[in-house]
């Protein structure tokens, strides 16, 4: 098997490999402050329980999955002690999704690693080109019909 030059790959593919290693990277920093049991597709979870508290319902729509895969998803994350489910405040027969302290303090730690690594990237590539490869691949999500998503924190695992 001949090896690829990443240099021969479409934008859409050379840019989704790029997210994998900078999302491996965010990971691996992850691990090293102690969050090792995340993983990757519990970020489409957490970016829904920021600043807000869904049910298990509401959150499966917004993942676009089944009420019982959302439901898995949410007992695995509490039994690792990143959420919880609280009654809401208006009705308590109502279970609303939260993040805990440790929850939070994960949501801190990848903003801090995604900073680290945008330092690494600005080192690597200047300040210039960097900020023009940003422009550019904000421009192709929004050519692509992904600026929304990212707008709302309605990001969807691909299908």
């Amino acid at each position: 098997m001949r090896p690829v030059e990443p240099r021969d790959l479409d934008t859409g593919t050379l840019a989704l490999f790029v997210g994998f290693a900078a999302a491996s990277g965010v990971q691996d920093e992850l691990a090293t402050r102690g969050f090792g049991d995340l993983r990757f597709s519990h970020g489409y979870v957490f970016q829904h329980l920021i600043g807000a508290h869904p049910t298990v319902g509401e959150l499966a729509a917004l993942l676009g999955v089944t009420q019982q895969a959302a439901s898995k998803t949410v007992a695995e994350l509490e039994r690792l002690g990143y959420i919880e489910r609280l009654a809401d405040p208006g009705d308590a027969r109502i279970r609303r999704v939260h993040l805990t302290a440790r929850g939070r303090a994960a949501v801190s730690a990848a903003r801090r690693a995604r900073a680290t690594l945008e330092r690494r990237l600005r080192r690597r590539g200047g300040e210039e080109r960097l900020e023009e490869c940003r422009t550019l691949l904000a421009e192709l999500l929004d050519e692509l019909g992904g600026t929304a998503a990212v707008r709302h924190r309605e990001v969807r695992p691909p299908r």
